[in-house]
């Protein structure tokens, strides 16, 4: 039985491996190293903006506002694929790529909550935009499977029934992006020590 399971145990941690072409690839390592860079900053610019919503409308704290996150229509972008055990760079790069273009249009509404920091938030999704496109390309040049998305954003924009709840869900998006933009930094990282 012993022998079994030290035979079967190379296996068990391989198969959750990323595809072992991509792990070696100078170009590939070079991608993940400016693009986790990118994303350190996107995260900057999302932080920097949460400290404004905090600044200016006294929205500090999530446990605080949970009550009223119930009655809106706020949602998590789904980035499941980059830390299952099955993990794969194509579907993880497609999640992190919808993502982005979720919270691209998302941020619409923080442009509305804070107009005197409009540029810091174009400028973040100038990034975004950039982000995304790097990622499409490395997909194209790896011959992995790409969805391109519309320029013109599809999804409607949340509604909010009053000021207060406009706040609160501009709150919460930038929260629930911070989370989005955290598992995709760690699974860039994942990817650079395989």
């Amino acid at each position: 039985l012993l022998l079994a399971v030290l035979l079967w145990a190379p296996w068990w941690a391989l198969h959750g491996a990323p595809l072992t072409e991509l792990s070696g690839d100078q170009d590939f390592q070079l991608f993940l190293q400016r693009n986790l860079e990118f994303t350190r900053k996107i995260r900057g610019d999302v932080a920097a903006l949460q400290r404004l919503v905090c600044d200016t409308l006294q929205l500090c704290k999530e446990d605080e506002l949970l009550l009223v996150r119930q009655d809106l229509d706020i949602a998590q972008a789904p980035l499941e694929q980059c830390h299952r055990r099955t993990f794969q760079a194509e579907t993880c790069f497609s999640q992190i790529r919808a993502g982005l273009r979720i919270y691209h249009g998302s941020l619409a509404t923080i442009r509305a909550l804070l107009p005197g920091h409009a540029a810091l938030v174009d400028t973040l999704q100038l990034d975004m935009a950039n982000l995304s496109s790097n990622i499409q390309q490395q997909m194209e040049d790896l011959g992995l499977a790409t969805v391109t998305y519309p320029t013109e954003n599809q999804d409607p924009l949340p509604t909010f029934s009053s000021q207060f709840h406009h706040q609160v869900g501009g709150f919460f998006i930038l929260a629930n992006f911070q989370r989005f933009l955290e598992t995709a930094y760690r699974a860039l990282r994942h990817l650079t020590s395989l």
